[in-house]
């Protein structure tokens, strides 16, 4: 397995310039992943398909779906394509690189891990200052125009909350100067993780059900139905920062009357 790979990536080391394969390989990648696992949920809801799982009852429109598909291109080409291709010099000055040998899988195992503990922790920081009023209502509510998330929301935010948000997963990555596989790996499985925390499904094999520390879509979907005052949940993948600092208070109570049997008045404000 390992031989493919290391053959796999001396073609493209081959044929493609640094400069190509940071920048330009990078936003193929991210916009080969985000929209083949986000957009099965768009086709989920319109056939109401596995609405068994589905967290909310309230379904978005079409035309509300088809201009998060239209502002996220407008973004992606505008904002994340510049963002990599002026983000190359700065990570090639802090140690990437794309050369054989690859890196080991201990190696990439423990930048990765390091990768979401220091990314959740300033992501949820990040957030809460974005859940000030303010800066909720000219930036971050742009994110919270849908109440009820699909998986392609995940990255349906202002400009502005795409900086200042991004910096946290690329602190990470420039702390340790990863390979670029190393860096691309770990794009893949941030992407993934951020969409399916906003997909609106919990299916019995989410990974919330059998990793104790991840938050997962129910987690998350509990923040976009509630106003900024009173939303909580403001980690991106685990859910301790919020239990250590009381910002999950409302959702802990709200599972504990459902899981006790107790009918609760869904007092989400849809926005």
């Amino acid at each position: 397995m390992a031989s493919i790979i290391e053959s796999g990536w001396l073609y493209l080391i081959t044929h493609f310039s640094d400069f190509q394969l940071a920048s330009m390989g990078s936003f193929l990648l991210h916009e080969s992943v985000f929209f083949l696992s986000g957009l099965p949920f768009i086709y989920l809801e319109r056939a109401g398909l596995l609405s068994k799982y589905k967290i909310q009852t309230k379904n978005n429109t079409s035309t509300a779906q088809e201009k998060c598909i239209t502002r996220l291109l407008l973004y992606h080409f505008s904002v994340n394509l510049p963002l990599m291709i002026v983000s190359y010099p700065v990570f090639r000055c802090m140690g990437m690189r794309s050369s054989l040998p690859l890196p080991s899988w201990k190696v990439v195992l423990t930048q990765i891990i390091f990768y979401f503990i220091l990314e959740d922790f300033v992501f949820y920081w990040g957030h809460r200052v974005l859940h000030t009023k303010w800066l909720y209502k000219h930036v971050h509510s742009v994110h919270h125009e849908y109440a009820t998330p699909f998986g392609l929301t995940s990255e349906y935010a202002h400009p502005a909350e795409i900086l200042f948000l991004g910096f946290a997963t690329i602190v990470g990555p420039a702390i340790t100067g990863p390979h670029l596989i190393t860096l691309w790996l770990w794009m893949v499985l941030r992407v993934l993780e951020t969409v399916e925390a906003h997909c609106g499904y919990h299916f019995p094999w989410s990974l919330s059900n059998f990793l104790p520390l991840y938050g997962g879509a129910d987690f998350h979907d509990y923040h976009h139905r509630f106003l900024y005052t009173k939303s909580g949940n403001y980690s991106s993948t685990f859910i301790y920062m919020d239990w250590i600092f009381g910002t999950d208070k409302g959702y802990r109570k709200l599972k504990a009357l459902k899981h006790n049997g107790v009918g609760v008045e869904d007092d989400s404000k849809q926005t």
